[in-house]
């Protein structure tokens, strides 16, 4: 398509959600919104500038999903791995693997991701002998779906041992005997993927897969968490190709903040499709592998409180050098005590403001009181609705005195926090409408914690304020995204029903028909209904 004028009329165009604004026709002219109103103005301003006009035919058109906070390089390794969610066994987890590893034996390693023994029959973890069973010749890394934990086989565990001695570090996991189980936690996991590598060539390749299946996804802003070197290096070959079709925001590892501080690089360093924004860091890890570091001990495993993954004064460091480097922090706290480190860290600094946007991660356990000190210092957090459906076992963890911490969406929100939303992708789905359905119903009846926390749950206009505008402010982009105002990006998409007014029930089955990034199509379904007119010469 020639034009770079790009007109839509005929359907329901939001503006914005918060406040609801609507109009029925938008015209798009270099990258931005040129004209946002009356639909016949509208088709006269395309047709007079020679554009191209697209007639909706009843389809919706909304702001872009935002997707504040997700792993571009895990997914794209996740869209060439074993996927193993909503696996219901060890025999069927053994079963997968076994088909996967007689397809792809040329493979080096063999990876999958998803796997929860919350959902087993067994109600535990898998074990090295039991993957040996099935690959026993090749290493095998297997990911729970936090992120936090797996498991790995006989070949993967001495890939480790061979390179240092692991017999007394914790993170790996042994059993009454004292022998390696082949489970290994938050370091331990780390390790592993820092041994497997992709080529260049591979990795360009996936990640370019992996932007498409966002833009079809309906995403077209992705805040890229943990980003390491290579996959910052594969992202500018991208850009100097002019292959991003969405636009990222990149979180670097925090082991690489002393790279930028000492280029200078600060927040916003790039340009409209490929920034720098700040550092990830890890204060704990996960629920699911009872190692989110809580106050008090788990419901389920009394023993426990979980654990921190940095030390308090190195945390401190790190945020104070982050902070004066204007970098935007962005930091990993699942429990109410690593929560409490976090804000700790933050009141440290002298000149903490809103403008700095520093961000908790997730937040799943969050006290009353801490929720009134993060409103009152100006802390975002980014929170991921689906964590709910997939922790559905929450209440067990936490047990039922402190259920109404978990996901506290509504009171954030009431309080005044900055909120948006995301999808943690791949542990949890990439897809928005599943996140969306998830704030909305918090999973039902059905999950124990909807029958504490009914109060929590966000309206499908909140929903889509905080995974657009929200999201734009967590990424200090609210001037240039999360609405279709006049003069802002021309971010879209074209949707298949107007989602203020399906059933609850709908929400998980709306479909992107079109994505617009930047004014141009990037992604177009084969089922698109509308009509598209190029200007043609008479």
């Amino acid at each position: 398509m020639t034009s770079n004028i790009l007109g839509f009329v005929n359907g329901d165009i939001y503006i914005s959600f918060i406040p609801l604004k609507k109009a029925s026709g938008i015209v798009t002219h270099a990258g931005r919104v040129l004209y946002v109103g009356d639909k016949e103005k509208a088709e006269r301003l395309t047709v007079m500038l020679h554009g191209t006009l697209i007639d909706l035919n009843g389809l919706t058109i909304m702001p872009g999903f935002i997707d504040a906070h997700m792993h571009l390089d895990n997914l794209a390794i996740s869209l060439n791995s074993i996927d193993l969610k909503n696996t219901c066994s060890i025999r069927d987890l053994k079963q997968r693997i076994r088909s996967y590893y007689e397809r792809n034996k040329d493979l080096s390693w063999i990876l999958g991701r998803g796997w929860d023994h919350e959902l087993f029959e067994e109600k535990r973890f898998p074990n090295r002998y039991e993957l040996d069973e099935v690959v026993p010749d090749k290493p095998v890394f297997l990911e729970r779906v936090c992120g936090h934990a797996a498991v790995v086989n006989t070949v993967a565990l001495q890939s480790i041992m061979d390179r240092q001695d692991i017999s007394r570090d914790p993170y790996f996991l042994k059993d009454q005997e004292g022998k390696l189980t082949g489970v290994v936690l938050e370091k331990a996991v780390k390790m592993f993927r820092e041994i497997f590598r992709f080529t260049d060539v591979e990795m360009l390749k996936m990640m370019y897969e992996a932007l498409i299946y966002s833009a079809a996804s309906g995403v077209t802003t992705l805040g890229f968490m943990s980003c390491n070197i290579d996959s910052l290096k594969i992202l500018q070959i991208l850009r100097y190709q002019s292959r991003l079709p969405v636009r990222v925001r990149v979180y670097i590892k925090e082991e690489l903040l002393n790279n930028l501080s000492h280029l200078g690089i600060r927040r916003s360093f790039g340009d409209g499709f490929l920034k720098i924004l700040g550092v990830k860091v890890f204060a704990d890890g996960s629920l699911g592998a009872h190692t989110a570091w809580l106050s008090e001990p788990y419901e389920d495993l009394p023993e426990s409180i979980g654990l921190p993954t940095i030390e308090r004064d190195k945390l401190i460091k790190i945020v104070e050098e982050a902070h004066i480097a204007g970098l935007q922090l962005a930091i990993h706290a699942i429990g109410d005590r690593a929560i409490d480190a976090v804000l700790d860290a933050y009141v440290n600094l002298r000149d903490l403001s809103f403008e700095h946007r520093h961000r908790i991660e997730h937040a799943s356990i969050v006290r009353p009181d801490q929720i009134e000190k993060i409103a009152r210092l100006g802390i975002a957090v980014s929170i991921q609705p689906h964590f709910i459906i997939s922790d559905w076992w929450a209440v067990k963890r936490l047990g039922k005195n402190r259920a109404t911490w978990i996901y506290p969406f509504k009171s954030l929100a009431k309080h005044g926090v900055k909120i948006g939303l995301s999808s943690d992708s791949p542990i949890e789905p990439l897809n928005p409408w599943e996140t969306v359905y998830a704030a909305v119903s918090r999973g039902g009846e059905s999950i124990e914690l909807y029958n504490h926390t009914p109060h929590e749950v966000l309206s499908v206009v909140e929903a889509l304020h905080f995974y657009t505008q929200g999201s734009a402010y967590l990424l200090l982009e609210e001037d240039r995204l999360g609405t279709l105002q006049a003069g802002k990006y021309a971010d879209f998409i074209v949707i298949d029903r107007d989602p203020l007014q399906v059933s609850l029930g709908e929400i998980r089955s709306m479909k992107t028909m079109m994505t617009v990034v930047s004014g141009r199509i990037v992604y177009q379904c084969k089922d698109f209904s509308g009509e598209i007119r190029p200007y043609t010469l008479s």
